[in-house]
């Protein structure tokens, strides 16, 4: 049948029109192979296969099913362009719950022999801290702030990695629902997108050892290596160079998880604040006096509960959870006997998800 010029103006008018609908099924359409149109219609992907595409689709994102698949319907079944779409509307969902308390989620330790990097990535519910995307994206934060870290050799205290070190920063994802190079925020909203809850960086901190030292750590509540709800990390230093440091190793990993189990405020006690001093014997003082005895016997009973404070917040001061016989005083020294040289610890640190949010 030979055409007017009218009806192949009109025939190709109609395959241009819904061509760009992607289902132009007409045979001899000047817009593309048919075949490729024929599949873009959802009555034309059976049954078994939209299913294939739902699994495959909700495998890659972890998108909620409904969303999956009406992503899938609105893209003709092309699960490329669904993957796009699911993540633009996660992207969007993701700032919208950015103000959402997010006071779950986890400890990502990264160490080498002299440094660790601890971060912690927080989300709102525990669900999420046990996604393995989730944990995924802590622990490359904390390799990467381990990775580029530009901190000092050596620190009395540990160095903080606020939001603004990670600005500008890119990081490399392996995951295979989200992977490639990207800045952090990015990996960031883009896990918030996937979770479909609020997911934000919420701390990060430093800290290093000398040349003759060890640096020991402890995870609590940890899921897998390198991750953990409480994290404690202890810098022991020998004076002697030639020390070994054995010994050291395994001291430091037992002060580590002390460090955790109970929580010491300050080194020494000189080191204690004096507004934190002050402040606990004012309340110590005001607590004897309620008990109508002389002024001297106040005294002696504000002394007395001091030192007990000092023993709860002190670490040098506090009994060692492995042996409270001792305390860590008492441990030092035994350890710098057994090395034959001055072991001090050089520093502290504790860590745990949730307690600097309000």
């Amino acid at each position: 049948m030979v055409l007017s010029q009218f009806a192949k103006r009109s025939f190709t008018t109609l395959c241009a029109s819904v061509s760009r609908k992607g289902s132009c099924i007409y045979g001899g359409c000047p817009h593309g192979n048919s075949s490729i149109y024929v599949r873009g219609l959802s009555a034309n992907v059976s049954a078994s296969e939209q299913m294939n595409l739902i699994k495959q689709l909700r495998e890659r994102t972890s998108a909620p099913i409904k969303d999956v698949k009406s992503a899938l319907i609105a893209s003709n079944w092309d699960i490329e362009t669904a993957q796009k779409e699911l993540r633009k509307r996660g992207v969007v969902l993701a700032s919208k719950k950015s103000s959402r308390m997010a006071a779950e989620g986890l400890l990502a330790l990264a160490q080498n022999e002299k440094k660790a990097a601890v971060i912690e990535l927080n989300c709102e519910t525990d669900f999420v801290a046990r996604n393995e995307i989730f944990q995924h994206l802590a622990l490359s934060l904390a390799r990467q702030a381990l990775l580029v870290g530009n901190w000092p050799q050596q620190s009395s205290t540990p160095v903080s990695l606020g939001p603004e070190y990670f600005e500008n920063m890119k990081i490399n994802l392996t995951h295979p629902k989200l992977s490639g190079e990207m800045l952090v925020q990015n990996a960031i909203t883009g896990v918030a997108a996937i979770m479909g809850e609020n997911v934000k960086f919420g701390r990060g901190f430093a800290i290093s050892t000398s040349s003759h030292g060890v640096l020991s750590t402890y995870l609590h509540t940890s899921p897998q290596p390198g991750l953990g709800r409480i994290a404690g990390i202890v810098s022991l230093e020998a004076e002697d160079e030639n020390a070994p440091l054995d010994a050291l190793d395994r001291v430091g990993s037992e002060l580590a998880m002390h460090v955790v189990a109970a929580k010491p405020l300050f080194l020494t006690k000189e080191l204690v604040r004096s507004d934190a001093l002050e402040g606990e014997r004012e309340i110590l003082k005001s607590q004897a006096e309620s008990t109508g005895k002389s002024s001297m016997a106040i005294e002696k009973m504000v002394e007395g509960r001091l030192r007990k404070y000092f023993e709860e917040v002190v670490l040098m001061e506090q009994k060692f959870v492995v042996n409270d016989a001792i305390n860590v005083k008492t441990l030092m020294s035994n350890l710098s006997k057994e090395v034959g040289s001055p072991v001090k610890i050089g520093s502290f640190f504790r860590m745990e998800v949730g307690e600097e949010i309000q």
